[in-house]
C-alpha cells in the first residue's frame, strides 16, 4: 500500500477524533506561532495537516493567509467540511512532501507548521527531500516549528514505522541554514488516554 493510499484508508473510516495524534485544542502549537510575532498577513504552512483543529484556531487567531498540505484529500476535505464557510480563507494542496510538486510552485512562507508529519519520513531520501522543500519555500528569517516524537517514545503510530528524535537530532537535520529558538517535551494524552511523549521545536531560518 503506498503512503497516499494509507492515509486515505486511515481518514477514510471517518473517525478523526479517535486518532492518535488528534488534539481539540493544540495549544503548544498555537502559542509557538503567537510567540513568533509574526504579522498575521503573512504566509503560513501547515505541512501534513490533516483535518487538524490548529486551522480552527489559527482562524480564530485572525492570521489571513494559511496554506494547508496534506497527501490525503479525504483528510483535508473532513477539514473543509467542518470549517463550512471559512474553508474559503483557506489554500489546500494535496500532495508528497516527499515528492512534491504543487508545494513546489509555493514561495514566501513566513512559517513552517509540522506536528507528526516528520517522523514518519523513515527514509533518507524522504527527510532530504522534506529539507529541500523547505530550504526552497521558506524565507530567509522566516521560522518552522516541528513537532514529533521524543526518544524514548512510541516506535510505531498508525501502524506505521517512526523516527523518534531528540533537540540534537533535528539540530544536525535543519543543518546551519536554521537556529534553534525554542524547544520543549510534552506529553501528549492520545483519545484512549495512552501517553506520547514529543518534542516541539521552534527554528528561525537564516539564510
Amino acid at each position: 500500500m503506498s503512503s497516499k493510499e494509507h492515509w486515505e484508508n486511515v481518514y477514510g473510516k471517518g473517525t478523526v477524533d479517535k486518532l492518535g495524534w488528534y488534539q481539540k485544542c493544540p495549544q503548544q502549537s498555537i502559542d509557538l506561532i503567537n510567540s513568533t510575532k509574526i504579522d498575521k498577513n503573512n504566509k503560513i504552512l501547515v505541512i501534513g495537516g490533516g483535518a487538524t483543529t490548529l486551522i480552527d484556531n489559527l482562524l480564530f487567531e485572525e492570521y489571513k493567509d494559511i496554506i494547508v498540505a496534506d497527501i490525503s484529500e479525504i483528510a483535508l476535505n473532513i477539514l473543509k467540511s467542518r470549517l463550512g464557510e471559512n474553508a474559503s480563507k483557506i489554500t489546500w494542496i494535496v500532495d508528497d512532501v516527499t515528492k512534491p510538486t504543487e508545494l513546489q510552485k509555493l514561495r514566501n512562507i513566513v512559517l513552517w507548521q509540522d506536528r507528526a508529519l516528520l517522523h514518519f519520513l523513515v527514509e533518507k531520501d524522504q527527510r532530504d527531500a522534506y529539507i529541500e522543500l523547505m530550504n526552497k519555500i521558506v524565507v530567509s528569517g522566516g521560522f518552522v516549528i516541528i513537532a514529533v516524537f521524543a526518544i524514548g517514545g512510541a516506535k510505531k503510530c498508525s501502524g506505521l514505522d517512526v523516527i523518534n528524535y531528540s533537540v540534537n537530532m533535528l539540530i544536525e537535520l535543519l543543518g546551519s541554514n536554521y537556529k534553534l529558538i525554542e524547544s520543549f517535551d510534552h506529553v501528549y494524552i492520545t483519545p484512549s488516554e495512552a501517553e506520547r511523549p514529543y518534542i516541539y521545536t521552534l527554528f528561525k531560518k537564516l539564510r
